[in-house]
């Protein structure tokens, strides 16, 4: 194992953990104001909405995404290309979902 590939391999875990830190903060019902364009909304907008289920929800998101980080660089290190490319799919996937989701629905506005 050469050095830039352990240089890649810590870079990429530190940016996972610090990913999943904040889906952990997320998934236990905290920090709204993490949440980009729901900290920009006026405070009566933001009354409107169910701020646990929203961070909950977008914790979720962030999870697999903050898990699988370190793939970009043991793909490489192993010769697995597919690796990164699953990665980049998964990822792209779950923010296509998580973007429909969210914005159909009404899904987290107070009732």
């Amino acid at each position: 194992m050469a050095i830039d590939d352990i240089v890649a391999l810590v870079i990429t875990c530190s940016i996972g953990a610090v990913v999943v830190v904040i889906s952990a903060v997320l998934l236990s019902g905290r920090g709204a104001g993490m949440i980009a364009g729901f900290n920009t909304l006026p405070a009566d907008e933001k009354e409107k909405y169910d701020r646990a289920a929203l961070c909950r929800f977008i914790g979720a998101v962030m999870l697999p995404i903050g898990l699988l980080f370190p793939c970009i660089a043991v793909g490489p290190m192993f010769g697995l290309w597919q690796l990164p490319v699953a990665f980049a799919v998964v990822t792209v996937g779950v923010i296509v979902f998580a973007v429909v989701y969210c914005n159909t629905g009404d899904r987290f506005k107070k009732k």
